[in-house]
């Protein structure tokens, strides 16, 4: 069994913000899979179908991105799985360019509140991730309202490439591990 987990905050005001592109991801994930994220548990939004002869949860947490960690844990005790091998954590990153997609199996928090709280529930750097690039904030701008702000019609774009990816690269560590996820999707 497969956890792959997309940050972001739950609400009508967070929808579409660069903060929620985890959330973003894992919808085009299942329409891909053709899964329903509608059940509520474990601090979350699941939904449950099947990848590549694995059963796969899909997870929203519901707890803001700052607590994510709450939901990821009773995700993970409440499936049994093992964070290093089975769950997957999709997220923003302002270092990256818009659209780039940076895949790794363990790493710091760097600076990022929802995988800090990831780590700090789990006990352990030791799980998969797959950061996904909104840009670096303009200069004179505050990093909460950055964060929290949309994406141009431009950078939409190029976020739809990168969509169309994430499905795929989400089947590659699952079917071949992840240096091959690397080696083919780490621009």
């Amino acid at each position: 069994m497969i956890i792959v987990a997309g940050l972001g905050n739950p609400g009508r005001e967070y929808e579409n913000t660069r903060h929620n592109i985890g959330f973003s991801m894992l919808d085009r994930i299942a329409k891909h899979l053709n899964i329903d994220i509608l059940e509520k548990k474990h601090k979350a939004l699941i939904g449950k179908g099947v990848l590549g002869g694995d059963k796969v949860i899909l997870v929203k947490p519901q707890t803001y991105m700052n607590l994510s960690g709450e939901s990821i844990r009773e995700v993970c005790d409440y499936y049994k799985v093992d964070p290093e091998n089975d769950l997957i954590i999709i997220y923003d990153d302002i270092s990256l360019d818009v659209g780039k997609l940076r895949i790794r199996g363990k790493g710091s928090a760097g600076g990022h509140n929802g995988i800090k709280s990831i780590i700090s529930h789990l006990g352990t750097e030791k799980f998969n991730r797959i950061r996904v690039g909104i840009g670096d904030k303009p200069k004179g701008y505050d990093l909460a309202d950055y964060v929290l702000g949309h994406f141009t019609k431009e950078e939409q774009s190029i976020l739809d490439d990168a969509g169309l990816k994430m499905p795929k690269a989400i089947e590659c560590i699952v079917n071949e591990g992840i240096e091959s996820a690397m080696n083919k999707f780490n621009g």
